[in-house]
């Protein structure tokens, strides 16, 4: 069952009672989020990496001593530190932005009128200095990691072109066998192996001409071209393989359900996996291929820039399946005619 909550981290560097009384404080009020505990700077960096969090919140080491200093004659602001996970989700980033401003505001809101509480039932005289840090009491930094740059849109702009290629790439080798005669099982298992091969080099040329095209038209700027094109590759033969089992055994009547996938299933994947109804998260976005596009890609632009990654793994492990299955419908003997 999904939460409805996006997952964020929350580190306590200061653990002194004050420290860990806010910390509880924040946790048991986020109505927005699914708290994820960390114990260490290490373990956060790693949560951040492998995209278990769309952020996070620190509190630093000195935050007990920040506090205590705003009841004395030269107070400090309390500095917290707001992390955004941007390259796993923009659009998500920019919502958890927001979220963020809003809770610092509050939280300003509500430490600024204490503050003011205590001068007034004191009688504390208010010079200048302190009443600015008593209006604004606590810093709020917020700070992109895994920072996306110019390369926001980049996961978009590829997926209809690369699917629209591999759609146009395995419609053509699926008519370039529709009408042939094979006269015998090995000529028509060795036509399926040429549309394999085939493949996959329709998939390394729509892979770099798309990488290309975005350099030129887009004006994207890649610390790797040749792992964002290898990357693409791999992803445009997985799809045209894909398709092209499904054009076999179905026959052209299959289209359709690309052209739906690529309609219904793109708007998905635009949101937070957390912010889908249980039978989309379950049911459906399993099965959509070019999610693994989408998320592998993230991964080389704006994480380890390895063109290997989970993602990779299951696109060949889809590229392989369907390799075999195309393979088993050469075998059928209906086909080998004489």
């Amino acid at each position: 069952m999904k939460s409805g909550k996006l997952p964020v981290a929350i580190l306590v560097e200061d653990q002194n009672p004050m420290g860990t009384q806010f910390a509880d404080k924040l946790t048991s009020q986020g109505d927005k989020f699914d708290w994820v505990k960390v114990d260490s700077e290490a373990q956060l960096n790693k949560k951040l990496q492998d995209r278990d969090v769309y952020g996070a919140i620190v509190i630093p080491e000195n935050y007990s001593k920040q506090f205590a200093s705003l009841q004395s004659p030269k107070p400090q602001q309390v500095e917290l530190q707001f992390l955004v996970n941007q390259g796993k989700n923009t659009q998500v980033a920019a919502q958890l932005t927001q979220g963020f401003n809003a809770m610092g505001v509050q939280l300003n809101k509500v430490m600024s009128e204490q503050l003011f509480t205590v001068v007034d039932q004191k009688k504390i005289p208010l010079n200048v200095e302190l009443a600015q840090v008593f209006a604004n009491p606590i810093k709020i930094d917020i700070k992109n990691v895994h920072d996306v740059g110019s390369l926001a849109t980049a996961p978009f702009s590829f997926f209809q072109p690369i699917w629209m290629a591999s759609l146009i790439g395995a419609a053509m080798l699926f008519f370039a066998g529709k009408t042939r005669v094979f006269q015998t099982l090995a000529a028509q298992l060795s036509f399926r192996l040429v549309q394999l091969v085939a493949s996959i080099v329709t998939g390394l040329i729509a892979g770099y001409a798309m990488t290309w095209y975005s350099t030129w038209m887009l004006d994207y700027d890649y610390s790797s071209f040749n792992q964002v094109a290898l990357f693409l590759s791999i992803s445009s033969t997985a799809f045209i393989l894909l398709i092209l089992a499904f054009f076999s055994w179905l026959g052209f009547k299959a289209l359709p359900i690309f052209v739906l996938l690529m309609f219904f299933g793109l708007p998905l994947l635009q949101l937070a996996p957390e912010m889908l109804p249980n039978f989309y998260a379950d049911w459906i976005m399993p099965w959509l291929p070019f999610q693994f596009l989408f998320d592998g890609l993230r991964e080389v632009l704006f994480f380890d820039g390895s063109v290997w990654n989970s993602n990779t793994v299951v696109l060949v492990w889809i590229a392989v399946i369907s390799a075999i299955v195309i393979l088993l419908k050469g075998s059928a003997k209906e086909k080998a005619v004489k």
